[in-house]
């Protein structure tokens, strides 16, 4: 038999002094501590923070997708 799945979808914010990538490494990172079977990682919207005309940090917002589990009863 074939079991139906749902998901749940989630938007985070990451920052990294570095890179846009490693931004959203530490989004998964972090997040992968508390949610268990993330399947997608949907990237949103990138930007940065500027200080002095220098980017001083890039973020990245990202939507990320897991496997919905039910509560036992």
């Amino acid at each position: 038999m074939n079991e139906s799945s749902v998901y749940k979808i989630i938007e985070l914010v990451g920052t990294s002094p570095r890179s846009w990538e490693e931004a959203v490494q530490n989004i998964i990172s972090t997040a992968a501590k508390s949610l268990r079977d993330i399947r997608i990682a949907e990237v949103k919207e990138l930007d940065v923070r500027v200080e002095n005309n220098k980017v001083v940090e890039y973020r990245a917002k990202v939507r990320l997708s897991f496997k919905y589990e039910k509560e036992s009863d």
